[in-house]
């Protein structure tokens, strides 16, 4: 299995620190509000990314933060009159719901920022006793960029041209630091802010520390894979690896993934353009298995163009796998032999061959575009080969290798087949009926049949009222 490098620029074979295992962080949402279609792209490809390595045998230790204290979130706080808590506590719920919404699997750990503070400070406390960071006088601690030798290796950026070209790195309070290019450790509290104690002053930690404390605590010093979005190689992820290189005097990710941006009818997603979507707009049209078809139609480095047409091209991919496991199901049911003839058996072999094209493309840097071609050419094979004469246990094989791929990716292709509002309301009457009767059993029986179907009943003044899960 090989994976591009962002630090070598270059694909490398997969070799993790400990034999069957891997400890994975990817940087998490900042979270003031729904999380938008740019947020669901990493979210989606690194936990297939994640996948691939569990059906190859790894024990996956993955890692995603979320961050609870920021400025975006402080001030969503005071327009509303609410603690930054509130805020952050709700849009975690959201994105849970749209995680699950896009069938990404929960992290093995979501650490928050804020539960994370004693780490930071001792962090901290390490890089100012070793020399690598500075207190100036209103408590703000700073990093010593240029003591770090191999400040920019990662994004292959030169300090001088950064302090020469790169305005973005400069910050209020520039005229305390020893060097501009000194970035924020930890800052002092302004008016309403929530704040911690330390031993430089009531602050809150800079927006860099965090993924470095949260990484060591949870995965350790030395790690496998760190990624998320190409935007974060620099500064963030280019401050991260001097903070825990310089803290730690280790190497801090041994492969870094990142994905490319998407761009909305070829623009840049902005709120000004009109063009900015959240994964729960999304939702309100397309089932967001779609959508997460769609961010893996594509390699996850290259830049990805959202657009109307991009999304129904990806509802018909994806309906077209999602009918052919239909199709098998059917024929499954109506099977008469169950056994496989010798021709089926030849036929079986060949499909599996659909199989080692999938792996060969994830094993090329997680190459989800190749492998959903491949699932195309076994569905269409499925297709082509299974029929009413076809033994159960041929349509079968089919169907499970459709499915398994399929799963690999994410992608739920199997649906549970929906009740009509009449049979519904047919078995909401039976139950009223047996609860008058008193035949409790029967009664519970049918809540929980109807909540297996994702059927959810409310026991109303006005009578029982039902909705979907």
């Amino acid at each position: 299995m090989k994976i591009y490098n962002t630090l070598t620029k270059r694909k490398e074979e997969f070799e993790p620190l400990e034999e069957g295992k891997v400890k994975m962080y990817v940087c998490g949402p900042t979270v003031y509000n729904l999380i938008h279609i740019g947020n669901a792209r990493p979210m989606i490809v690194f936990d297939t990314a994640r996948r691939y390595m569990e059906h190859r045998g790894y024990e996956v230790n993955f890692v995603s933060n979320f961050t609870d204290v920021d400025d975006k979130i402080i001030k969503k706080a005071i327009e509303e009159g609410v603690d930054a808590s509130v805020i952050s506590e709700r849009y975690i719920a959201e994105c849970k719901k749209d995680m699950q919404a896009m069938n990404v699997k929960p992290a093995t750990t979501h650490p928050k920022a804020t539960e994370e503070i004693a780490g930071m400070l001792d962090m901290i406390s390490t890089l100012m006793e070793k020399g690598y960071a500075y207190a100036a006088e209103d408590g703000t601690v700073y990093f010593r960029t240029r003591k770090f030798k191999e400040y920019g290796k990662l994004s292959h950026k030169n300090l001088d041209d950064l302090q020469g070209g790169n305005r973005s790195l400069l910050v209020t309070g520039e005229d305390q630091k020893e060097d501009p290019l000194d970035f924020v450790l930890w800052k002092p509290k302004k008016e309403g802010e929530p704040y911690w104690e330390s031993p430089w002053c009531k602050g809150r930690p800079g927006w860099h520390i965090e993924c470095s404390v949260m990484s060591k605590k949870y995965l350790g010093d030395e790690i496998d894979i760190h990624a998320g979005g190409e935007d974060l190689i620099f500064p963030h992820h280019e401050n991260e690896i001097a903070q825990s290189e310089a803290a730690n005097g280790k190497p801090f990710s041994k492969y870094w993934m990142h994905n490319g941006f998407l761009n909305i009818d070829n623009k840049k997603m902005s709120k000004s353009l009109g063009n900015f979507f959240t994964v729960r707009d999304i939702s309100e049209k397309y089932d967001l298995q779609v959508l997460r078809f769609f961010m893996l139609s594509a390699h996850y480095r290259s830049p990805l163009n959202f657009s109307a047409e991009l999304m129904e091209a990806a509802q018909n991919g994806y309906d077209r796998i999602v009918t052919s496991v239909s199709n098998l199901n059917y024929l499954l049911e109506n099977a008469v032999s169950d056994t496989m003839s010798e021709e089926e058996r030849k036929l079986a072999k060949e499909a599996e061959g659909y199989i080692t094209k999938f792996d060969e493309a994830m094993d090329d840097d997680f190459n989800t575009a190749d492998a959903i071609a491949a699932i195309f050419e076994l569905v269409k094979f499925a297709n082509t080969h299974a029929n009413e004469g076809a033994g159960r246990e041929f349509l079968k094989a089919l169907k499970d290798e459709i499915v398994m791929l399929s799963d690999i990716c994410g992608l739920i292709v199997e649906k549970k087949q929906e009740m009509l509002a009449g049979d519904i309301e047919a078995l909401i009457e039976e139950r009223q009926a047996a609860r008058k009767a008193k035949d409790f059993k029967r009664a519970d029986e049918i809540r929980s049949e109807l909540l297996s179907k994702g059927i959810i009943l409310e026991d109303t003044r006005e009578g029982v009222k039902w909705k979907k899960a």
